[in-house]
């Protein structure tokens, strides 16, 4: 099931059994666990032998941009939502969810509405995330308005947990970003078209009311992003930490190199004391780590 040339570990092991024994039953996978432990590589490889023909694999954050485009091109139609979801799903048999995380009321409103249109097709459903499914939408001001959404997750995928090990993303390396200490830069420029490269203050980037799909556009402009005054993230608000790891996560997967500029050490910039937010700031640190090397 697994391509020749990789060797799993205990746990990897166990849920690749898992998985098989699903696969064979055709029931949809929550597979979910600590940064790094290759939930990504499992789940492609549990994707790619589904003997589905009408499959789809998506990374949330695209899917959403999507999603959300849809919507506003309908926006004064009656059941654009409905409709914007099912143009989405379509005829799909299968459709597979990367690095699945909520933390936006409305996104989570929008997945609730995704899950029961999926359950009313008979979509199998197969997602990975760091989060159990008990955790999502971790804001205790909004965590019970997707409590029906948790109930579907658990409804229409059995929950797989890839346990703790290795984080495989720090042994591999990849050498796609910068980290510099010291010489902050206060400015604040904004993008434009003097060439590949951006630059941004992290105030203007993070702490102002910018988006994903914002992210998502200038990402398709700019190859080469710089981030300047990058602070401990323990202490700024909950909304500039959510920004900086989605664009984090956009950097990543667009492959697009990374410059941070700040006074403290990276591990002081993801450190965390505080258990309510420790894992999401373990997953930025870990994307990060990712593609880090010394500048």
């Amino acid at each position: 099931m697994v391509k020749s040339g990789y060797e799993l570990d205990e746990a990897q092991l166990r849920a690749m059994g898992q998985l098989q024994q699903l696969g064979e039953r055709r029931r949809g996978v929550y597979l979910h666990g600590p940064v790094g432990r290759g939930k990504s590589f499992l789940a492609d490889a549990f994707f790619e032998v589904l003997p589905a023909k009408r499959k789809r694999r998506v990374h949330f954050h695209a899917f959403f941009q999507e999603l959300h485009a849809r919507i506003s091109a309908r926006l004064h139609e009656r059941g654009a939502v409905k409709k914007a979801v099912d143009e989405l799903i379509g005829r799909c048999d299968v459709l597979a969810f990367d690095e699945f995380h909520l933390h936006d009321i409305g996104d989570a409103m929008l997945m609730t509405r995704l899950l029961e249109a999926l359950r009313a097709s008979r979509t199998m459903v197969v997602a990975t995330s760091n989060y159990p499914p008990d955790g999502l939408l971790p804001n205790p001001l909004y965590h019970d308005l997707f409590l029906p959404g948790i109930a579907l997750v658990k409804e229409l995928m059995d929950v797989v947990e890839l346990t703790g090990g290795p984080d495989y993303r720090l042994l591999r390396g990849r050498p796609r970003s910068r980290f510099e200490t010291g010489g902050i830069r206060t400015e604040a420029p904004l993008p434009d078209d003097s060439g590949n490269q951006v630059w941004f203050d992290f105030g203007d980037l993070c702490e102002k009311p910018t988006s994903t799909q914002d992210y998502l556009e200038w990402s398709k402009r700019f190859d080469d992003w710089v981030i300047t005054a990058v602070p401990r993230l323990e202490t700024v608000h909950r909304e500039a930490r959510q920004r900086f790891a989605n664009v984090v996560d956009v950097l990543v997967d667009k492959d697009i190199r990374l410059t941070l500029v700040s006074d403290h050490p990276l591990k002081e910039i993801v450190g965390c004391s505080d258990d309510s937010r420790a894992l999401d700031l373990a997953r930025t640190a870990s994307r990060l780590e990712l593609i880090n090397t010394t500048g």
